[in-house]
């Protein structure tokens, strides 16, 4: 078996070689579609990273622990004890999660409003520890006036410009921030403006305050508690890992969980798979391409070689053999410029556009989606797993599309191919 199988694979290469320029053109097709789909995987492998931490950051990382009925209700009855997110911590300082987190943020998420002089607004207040926040959040970066949030900070406020504008509200001015105590009283806290932000989301912007982690403790009697431990990773793809992980290490300490990004932020996560379906289209349109391109080079050459096939039936080649031979035509011309066309596409990819490409251009403000501010450089990320599935639907692609061709040779007659003169 394996000496035939030798045999029809040294006469499927050397009926390749014969028809040089027919091979060569839809070997071409194969090698331009494949560099293009590398490219394109690539880079939405890059845009979507940037997206999902750009999104992360500005909520709660990609995996937050938390009290497992605190996401429903959001109510600072369900916080998270001192002790779990010490726990959390100790957890994330082990070997071999650290490697892994970028920073991990406890934050104290309260509900309530600021108020001036000027009137009041709902707002959204984030007690935040000043040391850490610069790592995790982009708010830091987007400065518009004074400065942010210091360690030493004690009675201070960062606030967004549309919340300042609404208040009427400058650097160095007072405000009031009221909320529910847990006692279910009324809590007011006095705090002065050091700095303003510009996020460019306006729910951003008109409706959040930092203040630090402890004032905001003190201000609603929690003691060390906390709503959540906000992790940032390096990778959202070691999500799953940090989750099951913590999980393992959070087993015994109340009802305290670690919940990955996806649900804290289903907005994002849909969108993500709807840019991921386009994707899918796309490289489906793409491999139909390269099908087709296959399926016609292969039952051309199938036609053309009529009467050579005839001929090698009469010398005994078996209807078997006669498929085989044209599947192994069609997998050994897919294989073989499926093989140039990836390293093709990571030579383009990495090698010209390794540095992203700039959509700045296209937009004239910041580039947002699904409450998330986006860089406008696309920078291509590399997967293993994705090239090897971007090689492996090639060569399926290339076996099913010489099925065809090779039904279609078995069903030569003998008597029929001596007649042909093609």
């Amino acid at each position: 078996m394996m000496a035939r199988l030798v045999v029809l694979a040294r006469l499927a290469l050397r009926n390749l070689r014969r028809q040089a320029r027919r091979s060569i053109l839809t070997a071409m097709a194969m090698v331009l579609g494949l560099a293009l789909l590398v490219f394109t995987r690539s880079l939405g492998d890059g845009a979507h990273e940037t997206w999902i931490k750009a999104g992360v950051r500005l909520a709660s990382g990609h995996v937050a622990v938390m009290q497992t009925d605190y996401l429903p209700r959001r109510a600072i009855e369900d916080r998270l004890p001192a002790a779990a997110a010490r726990a959390a911590l100790d957890a994330l300082a082990r070997p071999d999660l650290a490697p892994l987190v970028e920073a991990a943020a406890p934050r104290l998420e309260l509900h309530g409003l600021a108020s001036s002089s000027r009137g009041a607004v709902p707002v959204v207040v984030y007690g935040v520890d000043p040391t850490v926040e610069p790592t995790f959040s982009q708010l830091d970066a987007r400065l518009a006036e004074g400065r942010p949030l210091a360690p030493d900070d004690r009675l201070q406020a960062y606030i967004g410009v549309g919340l300042a504008k609404r208040l009427k509200l400058q650097v160095g001015d007072r405000l009031v921030l009221t909320t529910q105590g847990v006692d279910s009283t009324i809590a007011d806290q006095l705090v002065r403006v050091v700095g303003t932000f510009r996020s460019g989301l306006p729910e951003v912007d008109d409706g959040i305050v930092h203040i630090p982690l402890r004032t905001a403790q003190d201000w609603v009697g929690v003691g060390g508690d906390v709503s959540s431990v906000a992790i940032l990773l390096h990778n959202s793809r070691e999500t799953e890992r940090v989750v099951r992980t913590l999980t393992a290490a959070l087993g015994a300490v109340g009802n305290a969980a670690a919940i990955p990004w996806q649900t804290t932020t289903p907005e994002l996560d849909s969108a993500v798979k709807l840019d991921d379906y386009g994707n899918y289209v796309f490289h489906f349109v793409l491999l139909l391409i390269v099908a087709l391109a296959i399926v016609n080079t292969i039952l051309m050459a199938v036609l053309a070689r009529t009467r050579e096939l005839g001929i090698l039936r009469a010398l005994g080649l078996q209807r078997r053999d006669t498929a085989t031979l044209v599947l192994l035509e069609g997998t050994l011309l897919t294989t073989v410029a499926g093989l140039v066309g990836a390293v093709l596409g990571l030579a383009v990819t990495f090698g010209i556009f390794r540095h992203g490409l700039d959509f700045s251009k296209f937009y004239s403000g910041e580039m947002t989606a699904a409450g998330a501010i986006i860089d406008p450089v696309m920078i291509p990320l590399f997967r293993l797993d994705h090239m090897l599935q971007n090689l492996a639907w090639i060569v399926i692609i290339g076996i099913v599309a010489s099925l065809y061709p090779a039904w279609r040779a078995t069903r030569i007659e003998i008597a029929e191919a001596m007649k042909f003169e093609g």
